[in-house]
């Protein structure tokens, strides 16, 4: 299956967590992932298959939830091919 890129921002918000603490829970499901991944400030982008790319996303905010949020905003945008990989390196290796 072709590798997509998957754009996601948890907004949790609620208990006595601070909205950074919860999300850095998110972003611990996405690093033990073993995905690909880059961090942003208002985003990290996800980088595998499709099912095992939304899998994590399913897990963060989980994960979230289960660190004391007590409702999110779950914003996803997703790149895909038909044919090939979308890969991060190929957006990004201009910059750097």
């Amino acid at each position: 299956m072709e590798k997509v890129n998957v754009a996601l921002q948890v907004l949790p918000s609620g208990g006595s967590k601070g909205t950074y603490e919860l999300v850095d829970e998110a972003i611990g499901c996405i690093q033990r992932s073993g995905l690909k991944y880059q961090v942003c400030p208002f985003e990290t982008v996800i980088e595998g298959p499709y099912d095992e790319v939304m899998d994590v996303a399913k897990l963060a905010q989980e994960a979230c939830l289960a660190a004391g949020a007590e409702k999110l905003m779950v914003y996803i945008k997703i790149q895909r091919t038909k044919d090939a990989d979308v890969t991060i390196d190929d957006k990004m290796n201009k910059y750097k």
